[in-house]
């Protein structure tokens, strides 16, 4: 493919619009995990619980509801992992006594090192495939990160946006 078409395809012209990409970024995220179980196997939350500690990280002291919405899962499927979570002694609730929904969430000590040790742990596994890249492609990650960061920004608003309207034209 050259240079050209594969630009086009990332920009979402083209056959695949955009297939390409995703394919490269879901197989980065499953080796990811994979390496990570590998990398540390003693570790014994899932992803799914890893991830929820995580967006509690970034939003601290965030509601049951807002929790799910953030992560786009179903609210028992929240209530499920935060109630494990907090039998762990990884997060605890405040407020509502009467109501669950409007108790706030929050990250224990335990919690706020599993998150890190997790972060460390892809840290360390992303610097030590850096480095068997070419210095050529270690240049190209490097000098893609601000565009990844604004895809992710991006796909991000796409998750909070409103689903399009099924009546409504074909998307271009």
């Amino acid at each position: 493919m050259q240079p050209a078409d594969r630009a086009s395809l990332l920009r979402g012209q083209g056959e695949s619009g955009g297939a390409e990409l995703a394919a490269v970024i879901s197989r980065l995220r499953r080796a990811m995990r994979r390496a990570a179980r590998a990398a540390d196997p003693g570790a014994s939350l899932s992803v799914a619980q890893l991830e929820l500690l995580s967006c509690l990280a970034e939003n601290p002291g965030a509601r049951p509801g807002q929790l799910a919405r953030l992560l786009r899962i179903a609210p028992s499927s929240e209530a499920t992992l935060a109630g494990g979570l907090r039998r762990a002694g990884l997060i605890t609730r405040s407020g509502g006594e009467r109501d669950r929904r409007t108790a706030s969430l929050s990250l224990t000590p335990a919690g706020e090192a599993a998150v890190s040790r997790w972060q460390q742990v892809n840290e360390r596994l992303v610097r030590r495939a850096i480095t068997e890249l070419s210095p050529a492609s270690r240049g190209v990650v490097e000098s893609a990160l601000p565009a990844l960061r604004d895809l992710a920004g991006l796909i991000d608003a796409l998750a909070d946006a409103p689903p399009p309207d099924p009546t409504g034209p074909p998307p271009a």
